[in-house]
């Protein structure tokens, strides 16, 4: 099972998606269709991500169409880790709505996809 997404800089979107824990674990330079792709992969999930770049495709993200979800132990503590890394969380004050209820929080990648934060259980 995977999810594809179009990226408009392959190596950067590699980049932030690191940032959240994913592993790249391979690569195509040259799929049939004629796109690079990346394949990523969070420890522990079955699911993947597939980054698919190509030069003559812009992407254009639809607001709140769609987004992922990732789940950490710990969210407080990831979301410092990535505030640390110059990531934008949003709601803005999530260190206190954390505290009021549910752990959620998001944070948007290069190309304007939103990931969903979450604390797992």
């Amino acid at each position: 099972m995977h999810t594809r997404i179009r990226v408009s800089d392959l190596e950067r979107a590699i980049a932030w998606y690191a940032k959240l824990g994913f592993v790249c674990t391979r690569r195509t330079e040259r799929s049939p269709a004629g796109n690079r792709l990346a394949f990523l992969e969070m420890p522990g999930s079955e699911h993947f991500l597939e980054l698919c770049f190509s030069p003559d495709y812009a992407p254009r993200v639809p607001e709140d169409l769609m987004h992922l979800a990732i789940g950490y132990p710990d969210l407080v503590a990831k979301c410092a880790e990535l505030e640390a890394q110059g990531l934008e969380i949003w709601p803005e004050g999530w260190r206190g709505k954390f505290r009021a209820g549910d752990k959620m929080g998001f944070v948007t990648d290069p190309d304007g996809y939103k990931v969903e934060l979450l604390e797992t259980r």
